[in-house]
């Protein structure tokens, strides 16, 4: 399940909806805030950057120094808030460790959250009253759909609890009617609650975590994991565990590939729905 024909399909109809609103004389703009300078935040940023640029979508960079407080990042956050002109806001995580990430978050708009940083978004997919999610589980569950992966009634594992990735892939799978479990770093057994799964969401954070006696043959694995080692980038399944798989995403090349794209889709959910301003 390589993650290039989901995101080329996402791309078309996101640009034909962006020139659609751009003609109509309402242009979508994605706002991205740094605090600092964290490489791998830049990296991401530009991604988007060159993403963004190829789907007619603006863009506005806002960069706070690394000595930013809490109140200074939250006080950006409500003035993109207030401005019409934004359709979206990405604060970029992780912030540095003064910031409370969580404050940030409950400082954003629940409109124009792209990431689902706010307690009531995550609140409202908890209570299935949303389809605000954060980018990365949204993608794992677009690719499932473009390849037709059957999801009704199947068991499902998930490796990870973040609120970024493994709490929020969890109940979009739930939403499909899957029977979830969720592993962390305490669970017992893990590798027999693994043998069980139809569908395994491997984001653990460990190369490799993923071994071959522990995936049925058939299961169908996506991988979220993006491990640097000294043979490149790798995910959290072992290529021999992948190879027992039915369907998988290879890392590079899969997840990773349509989670960019997912913020623009959300932009022009976000359009859709009338934001404009607070």
């Amino acid at each position: 399940m390589t993650g290039r024909p989901v995101a080329d399909a996402l791309k078309k109809k996101i640009r034909e909806k962006a020139e659609a609103f751009a003609a109509a004389g309402r242009p979508l703009t994605l706002a991205i805030l740094t605090v600092g300078r964290d490489p791998a935040s830049f990296v991401y940023r530009g991604r988007l950057l060159k993403i963004s640029e190829s789907l007619g979508i603006r863009t506005r960079c806002v960069e706070l120094p690394e000595t930013a407080s809490t109140l200074e990042t939250a006080a950006a956050i409500r003035e993109l808030n207030n401005d019409p002109e934004v359709t979206g806001i990405l604060p970029m995580m992780p912030m540095p460790k003064h910031v409370d990430a969580d404050a940030v978050g409950a400082a954003l708009a629940p409109e124009k959250d792209m990431d689902c940083l706010s307690p009531s978004n995550g609140g409202a997919l908890l209570m299935g009253q949303g389809g605000r999610a954060a980018c990365t589980p949204r993608a794992c569950m677009e690719i499932l759909s473009f390849y037709n992966i059957p999801l009704d009634g199947k068991q499902a594992v998930v490796l990870g609890r973040s609120n970024v990735v493994g709490k929020p892939a969890a109940l979009l799978l739930l939403q499909k009617n899957c029977t979830v479990t969720i592993c962390h770093s305490h669970t017992k057994n893990l590798p027999d609650l693994l043998r069980q799964a139809d569908i395994i969401v491997a984001a653990i954070g460990k190369a490799g975590f993923v071994t071959p006696d522990m995936v049925k043959p058939g299961a169908v694995i996506v991988d979220v994991g993006i491990n640097v080692t000294e043979n490149g980038i790798v995910g959290d399944v072992a290529p021999e565990a992948a190879a027992k798989a039915s369907a998988f995403t290879p890392v590079p090349g899969g997840v990773g590939v349509v989670s960019n794209v997912m913020m623009m889709d959300a932009l022009v959910g976000n359009i859709s729905n009338g934001v404009r301003s607070r």
